[in-house]
């Protein structure tokens, strides 16, 4: 059952992606992110009412998720805004490596045949994708903005395996937190940060007056909520695998890759749908290996 609520996220996170994309385009990217917090936070609101608040023990953990979280945001957007969405999906369909390796240290986790398939047919996207990035002169070790979309990735695979350590029952070593404790708090926190950011780049004299309101803004945060939901639900069940359910969610380089053809009419969609096979091959060996168990 946790891996089709994976898949359920994924597809949110794809339509997430091409929203944010939408809304970034020739605007400022704090802002943005700004109005997805607190869109979030109003979403959230009703299951404060609902969750329990754990004292400082607890909400100190929270508050810690929402500065790593809000990190990767931070680079993820300015590498959405400046790069194709067509190269940003499948760099992020790379997380799932790094949380591998993670889990594996972590928590003990191992994968069968077909699942080290999956990971091995990421891994080879990545690398095509990394050279057809020439072609759009996109160098990866020296372009900003794709250093931007690396360090997102990083940091959200940190994310992935402390949300992991927080949700894991006591007796398995992990912390045993409630999950609508975790999501809704973590989303009230990250409004305050983003605040704080936000304040202090007007008081730089930053161009952050450079906004436009767009109706994608909004379903940013939608989207995004929901497909935690689906996440942190995933994540609970019994059986769950860190490192699975974080390869199944880079899926949604589906839609984003689809999206950028039709929509945004990218460029090199030829050498990039080489890349899409690999990652769709990649979900149905970790599919196939989760049947196994």
């Amino acid at each position: 059952m946790w891996i089709l609520f994976a898949f359920v996220s994924a597809t949110l996170l794809g339509f997430y992606d091409v929203f944010k994309k939408q809304s970034l385009r020739d605007n400022s990217v704090l802002t943005v992110l700004l109005l997805n917090c607190l869109f979030s936070s109003i979403i959230f609101l009703p299951m404060v009412w609902h969750a329990p608040f754990g004292g400082w023990e607890v909400q100190k953990y929270i508050v810690l998720k929402a500065f790593i979280v809000l990190s990767s945001w931070i680079c993820g957007y300015y590498a959405m805004k400046h790069l194709p969405i067509t190269i940003v999906g499948p760099v992020n369909a790379s997380r799932p490596m790094l949380v591998l390796v993670g889990a594996m240290f972590l928590f003990g986790e191992r994968l069968n045949l077909f699942q080290w398939a999956g990971v091995l047919l990421a891994v080879s996207s990545f690398l095509l994708l990394k050279r057809g990035g020439k072609k759009e002169g996109i160098d990866f070790m020296r372009n900003k903005w794709a250093l931007c979309l690396i360090a997102a990735a990083l940091l959200g695979a940190f994310s992935g395996l402390y949300d992991k350590y927080l949700l894991s029952p006591i007796e398995e070593g992990g912390l045993g937190l409630n999950r609508l404790t975790v999501q809704s708090y973590f989303n009230f926190y990250q409004l305050i940060i983003m605040s704080g950011v936000v304040w202090l780049e007007r008081k730089g004299g930053e161009n952050a007056h450079k906004f436009q309101w767009r109706w994608t803004i909004p379903l940013i945060s939608i989207f995004i909520c929901a497909a935690d939901l689906a996440y942190f639900y995933s994540l609970s069940l019994d059986d769950a695998m860190i490192s699975v359910i974080s390869m199944v969610r880079r899926g949604s380089v589906i839609v984003s890759f689809l999206m950028g053809a039709f929509f945004f009419h990218e460029q090199n969609l030829k050498s990039k749908a080489v890349d899409l096979v690999l990652v769709l091959l990649g979900m149905l060996c970790l599919y196939l290996g989760t049947m196994c168990y």
